[in-house]
């Protein structure tokens, strides 16, 4: 079940500070647990370096990097200068231990990645930091010059957005072996949430267009499940079409019209775009937003910006161009 015309594979919470002050504290208390409990204290090393595919980059990048800087490095097989760059970034990330991790993409079998990044050759490397794109450097680079580009990134990561990276346990790769393949076999189900009911009060209230009602159901299930991505999804929806209803469409893009540098105007301007299709006018505008105006204005429009790359989805191929225009506005 999910809200109506809708996509439930986009959904990431990435309210930038808010959002990854909240991961950190989740992530200290969860260590805090696990070390009372007698439980691993932190991730694998070996979990640091991933392979990401198109499939699987909305999880694997864009809601991990809300917790930890995702660094990407684009390669191929075929590339030489590949093949000497990412063993390096592989033992500097094991090195770096949690700060970041890497995500290795083959642009041979992810061309879509490739294209939505700009990407002109190869290799080059990315990173992605509570879900914004930062373009680090194209080519084989110096390996101190490298190391000096993953230090900067770090005290980004940590000063602007609260991110601290995640823990490693040293030993939990032995004791995953020990435990055998029962994981693997799939024989550990996950417990499925008891919302249901409440998920569905929701969407009906949404199809009534009672999208107070609808909000506040999807609230209700956040406060006990924060991560529910049905949940986050539905209320992105219900929030934008209870701001949307009863504007006058004409008067709304007046305002917008003539007056460029009024952030409110430009917001209620953008949430019309995008119920009327418009996505990329809607994108567009608020980047711009973004680009004119400096402290809670400017906070304002790229929050709002977040809030509706959320609504539209991140697996969409317009969502990562809008998130690479507002890096490089951002920084």
């Amino acid at each position: 079940m999910q809200p109506r015309n809708m996509s439930m594979s986009g959904v990431v919470d990435l309210a930038a500070v808010k959002a990854a002050g909240e991961a950190r504290q989740k992530a200290e208390q969860a260590r805090a647990e696990a070390a009372t409990e007698g439980g691993p204290a932190g991730v694998a090393p070996s979990s640091l370096v991933i392979d990401v595919d198109e499939a699987g980059f909305e999880r694997d990048v864009l809601q991990r990097s809300s917790e930890v800087p995702v660094v990407i490095d684009f390669w191929a097989e075929w590339c030489e200068p590949c093949k000497q760059l990412s063993p390096l970034l592989e033992r500097l990330t094991l090195e770096y231990k949690g700060r970041f991790i890497l995500a290795k993409i083959d642009v041979e079998a992810n061309q879509m990645l490739m294209q939505q990044f700009g990407i002109q050759g190869i290799p080059a490397v990315f990173a992605v930091v509570a879900g914004q794109a930062l373009p680090l450097f194209q080519g084989l680079a110096p390996e101190a010059q490298i190391r000096e580009t993953l230090d900067q990134l770090v005290q980004v990561a940590e000063e602007r957005f609260g991110l601290t990276g995640i823990a490693v346990d040293a030993d939990a790769d032995s004791d995953a072996a020990e435990q055998g393949p029962l994981a693997e076999a799939g024989e550990i189900e996950e417990p499925v949430g008891p919302y249901d009911a409440l998920l569905e009060a929701a969407v009906q209230a949404l199809d009534a267009g009672d999208f107070g009602g609808a909000v506040q159901a999807y609230k209700n299930v956040l406060v006990d499940d924060p991560a529910n991505s049905e949940a986050k999804l539905g209320l992105a929806q219900a929030e934008l079409l209870g701001r949307v209803q009863g504007l006058d469409p004409q008067q709304v893009r007046k305002d917008a019209a003539d007056r460029p540098a009024d952030v409110p105007a430009q917001i209620a301007a953008a949430d019309l775009d995008l119920v009327g299709g418009h996505v990329e006018d809607a994108f567009g505008r608020l980047v711009e937003a973004v680009r004119r105006t400096a402290g809670d204005d400017r906070n304002a429009a790229r929050v709002r910006l977040l809030e509706l790359f959320e609504v539209i989805g991140a697996d969409d191929p317009r969502v990562a161009p809008a998130r690479m225009a507002l890096a490089r506005v951002l920084f």
